[in-house]
C-alpha cells in the first residue's frame, strides 16, 4: 500500500473555486481504481493535512496523471497554495486495535468458546 502525506496552506484567492474543485476531485478519487481512504486535518495556524491512501504505485501514478487532477495541480501551484509539501510513503507494516465497548466485552466473555477453554 502506498499512503501520500499532503501538507498545504491555502492563499487568499483560494475561495469557492478551490472549494468545489477540491470536493469534485475528492469525489473521483474515491470512485478511482486502487483508491483506500483519504484523512484530512487542520491545525490552528491553518496548515492542512490530507493523507491518502492507495493499493499500489501504479494505481498512485493512474491518479496523479488524471487530466483534471493535473489542471487543478497547475491552478493550485499558481493561485491556491501558499506553499505544499508532499511525502508519498510505501506501507511497510500495518498493525490494528479496537477497543472493545463495555457491552461486546460482556458479550464476549459470555461467549461459549471463551468459557469451556476453546
Amino acid at each position: 500500500m502506498i499512503v501520500v502525506l499532503f501538507f498545504s496552506k491555502l492563499t487568499e484567492q483560494a475561495g469557492d473555486e478551490y472549494v468545489a474543485t477540491d470536493q469534485r476531485l475528492m469525489e473521483k478519487a474515491r470512485t478511482a481504481p486502487g483508491f483506500v481512504k483519504v484523512k484530512s486535518f487542520t491545525a490552528a495556524d491553518g496548515e492542512r493535512l490530507t493523507i491518502v491512501w492507495w493499493k499500489d504505485a501504479e494505481t498512485l501514478r493512474a491518479w496523479r496523471e488524471d487530466p483534471e487532477h493535473r489542471s487543478a495541480q497547475a491552478k493550485g501551484r499558481a493561485l491556491w497554495y501558499r506553499y505544499f509539501d508532499m511525502e508519498v510513503a510505501e506501507v511497510v507494516r500495518e498493525s490494528h486495535h479496537a477497543r472493545q465497548t463495555p457491552e461486546a466485552a460482556v458479550e464476549l466473555a459470555d461467549s461459549p468458546s471463551l468459557r469451556s477453554g476453546s
